[in-house]
């Protein structure tokens, strides 16, 4: 044995060669939870890689590359697609914006653009599958480890990047990935079990782990997702409800957010293991675990819900096998935070620490209307995703909560502001009010949608609230799938209608199902987006009926119940046992509202140990999607705010440095970040970094009340 420096401590470790019979006992074995092969694909950096699949930076800002038979994608392109469109997804991916200049894959570990060889930021090595499931296909969790060339087994590290939002296992390739890969550690993937699984119930075809769309029986135990109904079941179903599909997150039964921390903690095993095959020492021809967490650098990364996973991850890490914490805008939920007071300049904010599908549910009452207020400096306009169907039925939903006394105001301007103030009280900044008419469009419905079903553990046989997934025309009504779309899912999906042309339907709508935007309620008789399904959905979050405001009954409370078990599973603790953590969030963030996730899982993290080594960093101007900065004017957010990705950088080099030297982490502090003029390309006056002495601009924590400065 010997000692030697890595992480900023002094290790006594196995060596790598010359104390080989010390590792007799240690034998590397593939871990229990892995159910099958582990694949080994090598990319040779030149037609393919790991980080841009043979795109380069130059790839990754152009076109989407075209299948050879849309019908029939192989499995190779639907890879290169999906690192394509995941890459895309959470970075702003234009010049002006920053890609290939400020970040992106073609941007070295010191921060500087590659020139020369290696220009295109491609990265030769070796890339790693597994499935870790129970064994009989219901889990199905895709599990990936990219090792480049670039690795030192003398000096390893590893970076778990659990994807976000619902995606596939390539979700945090331009997050996690990029930045891990380019310093030469192992990355550690894994799609949390939620995935991008569709399961068409017309035609019983499912998608494989490779993402190829297959029959159901031909799957087998292979597909990423199928649901749980016999044939007759199923047939049912489809005359009563034809072209519907059932998604994995809403409809696995497996509540698996439960488990996202522990498919984190998987991921890095299985790095491990891997790293220990390729490196180990060995014995009596057999690999040992020389590449050990005592002598390995392991940093849990990743954004939104890649985040929330490394903090869980992080809260059940009972074998040491993280070191640090770096994550952006986490969906963190803390759970019961009542102690906590939360302070933004001089004002007490009166509501913080609700669970996700708490504040969702609100808001998918209140949003539609609240965003026609002339204080949210947009109003209605009839841009692509707002068209002038949308209007009336906002306008529509307004007057139906009036009349249901959910609203107390009169006038539709009156209406607009009071929901708006109702959004405020909720948790939600004035920062954010901007963002509240694109928010609903695109994420809140599908949440709502997708969380309830998967807390609940229901069946898409279930039409929770009379919700389904279904292509929809342009009046709102079901159509049939359509089968190039389907097949490229696997690439193009996200894991949470809407997605891919697939879309929440509102199956009670009066005249027949419809489009959940464009959808009549019974109760109203009105095209008010469906308020009836979202009343239930509420109701089934709170146990209470929204409007009469009595607990609910039969049916009804059994399924309350039920969502409520899902929901106590996944609250976070924020007993991070020790480790070093950095979050970094922005405060215009409508989606996982700071009050909500970050501010509050700090405040509880301090509460509990005011010691802890917890950082936090706000940053102004910056928001939850940075890829809706790259649609310029078209929605307006690149003159209104900054890119958060840049900070998720840094955080990553503060915390790689931190553990490597000993170096400080930032205090923490609001910064400000500057957005530009339309037209202005960003530069790094827009994306200031963070103080040594953040001065006025610190955030405290004293007692019991966590202060953020206005």
């Amino acid at each position: 044995m010997r000692s030697m420096t890595w992480g900023g401590l002094a290790l006594s470790t196995l060596a790598f060669s010359a104390c080989g019979g010390s590792d007799t006992a240690d034998i590397n074995t593939v871990p229990s939870f892995v159910r099958g092969e582990i694949s080994n694909t090598y990319h040779d950096g030149t037609t393919d890689d790991l980080l841009t699949a043979g795109l380069g930076v130059t790839g990754l800002k152009a076109a989407a590359p075209a299948f050879s038979n849309p019908a029939a994608p192989t499995a190779s392109e639907l890879r290169r697609n999906a690192i394509y469109v995941n890459y895309r997804a959470v970075v702003d991916y234009t010049d002006a914006g920053g890609f290939g200049r400020l970040f992106g894959p073609n941007i070295d570990a010191t921060g500087n653009v590659i020139t020369g060889a290696g220009s295109e930021g491609k990265v030769a090595g070796h890339e790693y599958i597994a499935v870790s499931d129970s064994g009989n296909g219901r889990q199905n969790v895709t599990l990936m480890v990219q090792v480049p060339d670039s690795f030192d087994a003398k000096r390893p590290c590893i970076i778990a990047g659990t994807s976000s939002g619902s995606r596939g296992v390539y979700g945090a390739i331009g997050t996690a990935g990029e930045w891990g890969l380019r310093r030469g550690c192992a990355v550690a993937y894994a799609d949390k079990g939620t995935g991008n699984g569709l399961h068409d119930l017309m035609s019983n075809e499912v998608h494989s782990i490779n993402g190829i769309l297959s029959p159901r029986a031909s799957a087998g135990l292979n597909a990423l997702f199928s649901v749980e109904l016999s044939d007759a079941e199923r047939s049912a179903f489809n005359t009563a409800y034809p072209n519907r599909v059932a998604y994995k997150h809403a409809h696995s039964q497996q509540n698996p957010e439960k488990d996202w921390g522990k498919y984190t903690l998987q991921s890095i095993e299985l790095a491990f293991y891997v790293l220990n095959q390729r490196y180990g020492n060995l014995v009596d021809g057999q690999h040992t675990r020389s590449i050990h967490p005592a002598n390995t650098l392991v940093i849990a990364s990743s954004i939104s819900n890649g985040g929330g996973a490394a903090l869980a991850a992080a809260e059940q890490d009972t074998q040491g096998l993280i070191d640090g914490v770096a994550v952006s805008e986490p969906n963190a939920q803390p759970g019961s935070n009542s102690s906590l007071v939360i302070r933004q300049g001089s004002a007490t904010v009166g509501t913080h620490s609700k669970p996700l599908i708490d504040y969702f549910t609100y808001a998918n009452l209140y949003q539609p209307c609240a965003a026609l207020s002339s204080r949210t400096t947009q109003g209605l306009s009839t841009v692509f995703f707002w068209p002038a169907s949308y209007q009336t039925a906002a306008q529509n939903r307004c007057q139906s909560l009036r009349d249901k006394n959910l609203l107390s105001t009169n006038t539709l301007a009156e209406q607009a502001n009071e929901a708006l103030d109702k959004l405020h009280a909720y948790g939600w900044a004035q920062e954010q009010d901007y963002l509240h008419q694109s928010h609903f469009r695109f994420a809140t419905n599908a949440i709502v949608m997708t969380y309830v079903n998967a807390y609940g553990r229901f069946s898409v046989a279930d039409n929770v609230c009379g919700f389904s997934f279904a292509n929809t025309a342009g009046d709102g009504s079901v159509t049939a799938q359509v089968r190039n779309t389907q097949a490229a899912l696997f690439a193009t999906g996200n894991g949470v209608p809407p997605t891919s042309g697939i879309n929440v339907v509102y199956n009670p709508s009066v005249g027949g199902a419809k489009l959940d935007f464009l959808a009549t309620s019974p109760s109203t008789g009105r095209a008010d987006m469906a308020l009836d399904g979202a009343l239930c959905m509420r109701s089934l979050v709170t146990g209470l009926d929204p409007v009469s405001g009595n607990s609910l009954t039969g049916d009804a409370r059994s399924q309350a119940d039920r969502v409520a078990q899902g929901l106590s599973e996944v609250q976070l603790s924020a007993r991070l046992r020790g480790k070093p953590t950095l979050i970094v969030s922005g405060r215009s963030d409508a989606l996982v509202p700071v009050n909500h996730a970050s501010r509050a899982y700090v405040g509880k993290a301090l509460l509990q140990d005011a010691t802890a080594p917890v950082r936090y960093i706000e940053v102004t101007n910056a928001q939850h999607f940075d890829t809706f900065i790259a649609l310029g004017a078209l929605l307006g957010y690149e003159t209104r705010h900054v890119p958060l990705h840049p900070y998720f950088v840094r955080a990553m080099d503060a915390m790689w440095n931190h553990l490597n030297t000993g170096a400080a982490l930032p205090a923490s502090q609001v910064v400000r970040g500057e957005p530009r003029a339309s037209g202005v390309s960003l530069t790094a006056s827009h994306v200031p970094t963070w103080s040594a002495t953040p001065g006025d601009k610190a955030i405290s924590f004293s007692g019991n009340t966590l202060s953020i400065p206005d």
